[in-house]
């Protein structure tokens, strides 16, 4: 078993954690700067970025992702490329198809039930959008939507029906609802696949998901899972297809993703880890942007560029900030036995 205090809290120093701030192209989930925490360890460099306004417990499950990739590394690989789709957020019709046309994949995750006082969208914004989609990706590809639990049973009912008339077929609604029992109740009503995302990595029991059978698809993010083995362990006790997913991390963080959906032993559906598209910079010399909607699945994570990390690294009060909150962290999790053993 690994040492949990190799990479301990006396440790972070400036060696060990770079702190960057990346633009986006789009304000996307509220934010317009993605700020993330990077850790090198014997194996490489993790990427630590849970969200700011999660809290330490929660945070602790993104260390262990960004500590697995550091101090351990990855499970070999069953295939080496991933098809993904194009991320569409909360933007008008004619945005929303230039980036689809742009990114020339064949399935396409459109943002709905935007909410937030500078990003409110209404069912016509949302309708408008997907309709652009469907132009753009012609009619053999896939549209898929993602409304982050923001409607309520009947309004989700209603909302699926037309944005699936819109889209001339939707793949799959993901996470139409907050909770567990309105994913249940919106799957009975609707002739659209439902995907769970926040009802796997933000609940307290994830299986409960499969259990009310509230689900078709299980939307894994490594990170929130704690790191690639554990994302693994979830897709085979959870028993539903998977689809693997981002958080809107930097080219490092993608990288976990990219191992765990080249090592699931099934990979039905597109994944989306097509994000560094997302960002306006990354920190690395080659981001992982898909060609033809495809990712290779790659054997570690990429080291950043120095000078990347130098051009946007965060201010000194925000270095500080994630610092803290990163020793914090692995001061709750030390106790945790999670990270597997180092390979032989």
């Amino acid at each position: 078993m690994i040492d949990p205090g190799a990479v301990s809290s006396a440790d972070v120093s400036a060696a060990d954690v770079a702190v960057a701030a990346l633009p986006l192209r789009t304000r996307f989930r509220g934010i317009t700067v993605r700020e993330l925490a990077l850790v090198r360890g014997p194996a490489g460099w993790g990427e630590f970025c849970p969200f700011v306004e999660y809290d330490d417990a929660e945070a602790a499950a993104w260390w262990r992702c960004a500590r697995e990739a550091a101090e351990v590394g990855w499970p070999a690989p069953v295939r080496d490329r991933v098809e993904v789709n194009v991320t569409v957020p909360a933007v008008d019709p004619e945005h929303a198809h230039r980036i689809v046309t742009e990114a020339r994949s064949r399935t396409a995750k459109v943002k709905v039930a935007e909410k937030g006082p500078d990003a409110a969208q209404t069912m016509r914004d949302d309708l408008a959008r997907v309709e652009a989609v469907r132009d753009a990706l012609g009619p053999g590809g896939r549209v898929r939507v993602d409304a982050n639990g923001g409607w309520d049973v009947d309004g989700a009912v209603a909302a699926v029906t037309a944005l699936a008339r819109a889209a001339g077929g939707l793949e799959y609604v993901e996470q139409p609802c907050a909770t567990v029992e309105e994913l249940a109740a919106v799957r009975r009503r609707v002739d659209v696949r439902v995907a769970a995302d926040e009802s796997i990595r933000r609940a307290e029991d994830p299986l409960r998901v499969a259990r009310a059978e509230a689900a078709d698809v299980a939307v894994l993010k490594v990170a929130p899972l704690g790191g690639v083995r554990a994302a693994l362990r979830m897709a085979e006790v959870i028993g539903l297809p998977c689809v693997v997913s981002s958080a809107v991390e930097s080219s490092v963080g993608l990288a976990a993703g990219l191992a765990l959906a080249g090592a699931l032993p099934e990979l039905p559906f597109a994944c989306g880890l097509g994000t560094a598209d997302l960002l306006a910079a990354d920190v690395v010399a080659t981001p992982f942007h898909p060609v033809d909607g495809v990712l290779a699945v790659p054997p570690s994570p990429p080291a950043p560029d120095p000078s990347l990390l130098a051009r946007y690294a965060a201010e000194p009060a925000t270095r500080d900030w994630w610092t803290a909150r990163l020793r914090r962290v692995q001061a709750l999790a030390r106790e945790d036995s999670a990270v597997p053993d180092r390979p032989t």
